[in-house]
């Protein structure tokens, strides 16, 4: 092996090393599902190795893989749109107290009502809440404009309204955003 690959492969893994942690939770809250979010970084991760040579000495390596990871989420979703429905996740782990319980719930219910929404919302809010882009920053990354990013937006809160109701009963949240008793 040359000294230039071998240069080349060590800084792939240290970029793996340093980012795969997060590119698998983005992953996961674009899918709902770890076993697909991680045929999906891994995925993303060849794509990236392919391009090394031309995008590790930029410093955009990370939106570069990001961008992989959205792109090739939306292709598989239009290729299993018709074909595949995946199942829910059944949580074997015990469950010791009621307030974790009904937070549980809270949080699998509206997790539920989000992985409905169209991929695009979905990855629109993901990136927006979960990795507090602005708006700039989301129209780059999936490859957008700033408008279709904000109506996105507009259209994913709207829908997870109308399905939720009121937030604050939702969220089991009392007057006040205050936790009901």
């Amino acid at each position: 092996m040359s000294e230039a690959k071998s240069s080349r492969d060590e800084e792939f893994r240290e970029f793996v090393a340093a980012r795969s942690a997060s590119l698998h939770r983005a992953a996961y809250l674009l899918t709902g599902n770890w076993a697909t979010a991680e045929d999906l970084v891994q995925t993303t991760l060849t794509k990236t190795y392919l391009a090394w040579g031309r995008i590790r000495t930029t410093d955009s390596v990370d939106a570069y893989a990001r961008r992989v990871l959205y792109n090739t989420n939306a292709s598989w979703w239009r290729k299993r749109s018709n074909r595949e429905r995946p199942a829910d996740l059944v949580d074997d782990r015990p469950d010791h107290s009621r307030d974790f319980a009904e937070r549980t719930a809270v949080r699998d219910a509206m997790w539920r009502h989000v992985s409905s929404l169209p991929k695009r919302q979905r990855a629109v809010l993901v990136l927006r809440f979960y990795e507090h882009r602005t708006d700039a920053q989301i129209a780059e990354v999936l490859g957008i404009s700033i408008g279709t990013v904000k109506s996105q937006a507009s259209r994913a809160l709207a829908g997870l309204r109308k399905r939720l109701g009121s937030p604050s009963a939702a969220l089991g949240l009392g007057v006040g955003g205050e936790e009901a008793a």
